[in-house]
């Protein structure tokens, strides 16, 4: 059997072209057409594709957090750390829309700092202070 290769995460939503933007423009990222899907917008770095968007004209926006259960699939978009307070600013400033506290992954071993967000169509995403290189 031959491996698969992940491509991108694809986010469907309502407004599409709008929230290609916001993601390009909060990862310094470009955006452009997928070839040989003429439905879906890239959202590219440097290194490639990072995240699709398709319009769904049924899209209804995820609850986050969620009421109840287990956190929902999110993307994680690490920042320097004496950076957060900027990056949520931008975050915000371009429409995120602040969704719960701050806190950390003590739990996981670690002490990254994280602020949650949803997108402007209501996708989670965490603003992460990346860990500080073992020194």
């Amino acid at each position: 059997m031959t491996v698969p290769k992940t491509s991108v995460l694809v986010l469907d939503c309502a407004a599409p072209e709008a929230l290609a933007r916001f993601y390009a423009a909060l990862l310094g990222a470009r955006v452009g057409p997928a070839e040989g899907d003429p439905g879906l917008l890239l959202v590219a770095g440097p290194s490639g594709p990072v995240l699709g968007i398709r319009r769904d004209p049924d899209h209804v926006p995820p609850s986050w957090p969620p009421p109840e259960g287990p956190q929902q699939p999110h993307l994680r978009i690490l920042v320097a750390p004496d950076a957060l307070d900027e990056a949520e600013r931008e975050a915000v400033a371009l429409g995120a829309r602040p969704v719960a506290a701050t806190g950390d992954d003590s739990h996981l071993g670690s002490r990254t700092t994280y602020r949650r967000y949803a997108d402007p169509e209501g996708h989670a995403f965490v603003l992460a202070a990346a860990p500080s290189p073992p020194g």
